[in-house]
């Protein structure tokens, strides 16, 4: 396996190899701090999403700003995050297969680890799993709260879930996962808040069973980038799992923000791309296709380059269509990711570069896990 790099700290930009990732350090503070700055006063936790990132340092830096953890979607996942250095890890999904099983119970030796369930056989595995490892584990149903995706039905559903939990010596109800993943790219304002308005008419139908029952629902999770804010002041949520606020995307850039009490954060990731060759004066080539950058959600954006539209990817290659943008082989651009999660995927570091230099290499740890 190649050990190649294509930047060292201290580099200038100019000089870093293309394709690479490139997280602008100063705008991804300024997102940080943007999100502390609408959350201050508000009794809510933070837990972020780390399969925006798949990255510990940047997990470690949001925990360091008050985080309770982290969230991921896969075992795989929360093993890299626990790994370097993360101590309290929701796997925000469902775990099902006898091996994703051993392995999240040996992981709850090491660290606070909780995972979802939505059915009564996964509960008894879950079960049965722990029991095996000689731990207790912290399991949450999932709602489904109107994403129609994962997600036990509201109401008696998810609470008759919830004392099958309870009833099992190995396991902890740890309350109610109500992800309303469909409403995060809802492009107006008052579409997505109507949306987390009827996610949470659900959740409390759910709750007020529970409180008959006897059965304490200490938390609430879900939220995302797009309807954090509503979530936050809904009075039903105690934990926020938004997590591409720190990069942003294309596809994000697409929402309306204004008056939606939700900061407009910036783009802090970009794919370094260098053109390769320019056919004609309406069309220029980068070396950033399909490999490089993920366009399950719309292609990537030319930054800070008027004239220049990036129209369509192949597996090594990107066109470009220029209405008057001057570009020459061997130019440098940055590109905005459509699609920022799966775009983390296919790199193995961060260039990190602060006033156009690299000033840190972050490892993606995460990277690829599937499992």
């Amino acid at each position: 396996m190649s050990t190649y790099r294509p930047a060292e700290v201290g580099m200038p930009l100019s000089e870093v190899d293309t394709p690479s990732l490139i997280l602008d350090l100063d705008a991804f503070e300024r997102n940080l701090d943007r999100m502390d700055a609408s959350l201050a006063g508000k009794q809510i936790r933070i837990r972020p999403h780390a399969k925006s990132h798949k990255c510990p340092e940047i997990a470690k830096r949001q925990i360091a700003r008050g985080a309770v953890g982290v969230c991921c979607q896969k075992v795989s996942e929360a093993e890299a995050m626990v790994d370097g250095g993360v101590a309290d890890v929701l796997v925000a999904n469902e775990v099902v297969g006898a091996v994703k099983l051993k392995r999240l119970a040996a992981l709850a030796k090491r660290a606070r680890v909780a995972a979802c369930a939505d059915d009564a056989g996964n509960v008894a595995q879950l079960d049965a799993a722990a029991r095996e490892a000689g731990v207790r584990l912290d399991v949450l149903v999932e709602v489904n709260v109107g994403a129609n995706r994962c997600g036990a039905e509201p109401g008696g559903p998810a609470a008759a879930l919830a004392r099958a939990i309870v009833a099992c010596r190995n396991l902890r109800f740890a309350g109610l996962q109500a992800y309303q993943g469909g409403a995060q790219h809802l492009r107006k304002v008052e579409e997505r808040r109507a949306a987390i308005e009827k996610a949470c008419a659900r959740v409390k139908q759910t709750t007020d069973l529970l409180a008959k029952a006897g059965i304490a629902c200490e938390t609430v999770t879900g939220a995302g980038t797009g309807t954090y804010m509503y979530e936050a002041t809904s009075g039903i949520y105690h934990e926020l799992q938004a997590g591409s606020y720190i990069f942003m995307d294309v596809d994000y850039g697409k929402n309306e923000w204004t008056e939606s009490g939700i900061p407009r954060f910036e783009h802090s990731l970009f794919v370094w791309t260098t053109v390769m060759s320019r056919p004609t004066a309406e069309r220029g080539v980068v070396d950033a296709g399909l490999k490089a950058s993920s366009v399950d959600s719309g292609m990537p954006r030319v930054a800070e380059v008027e004239g220049a539209e990036y129209v369509k990817a192949s597996d090594e290659h990107g066109v470009l269509k220029l209405t008057g943008a001057r570009l020459a082989i061997g130019d440098k651009l940055k590109l905005i990711p459509g699609h920022c999660d799966p775009t983390v995927n296919l790199y193995d570091h961060y260039i990190c570069v602060r006033s156009g230099r690299v000033e840190a290499i972050w490892p993606i740890t995460a990277r690829g896990a599937v499992w």
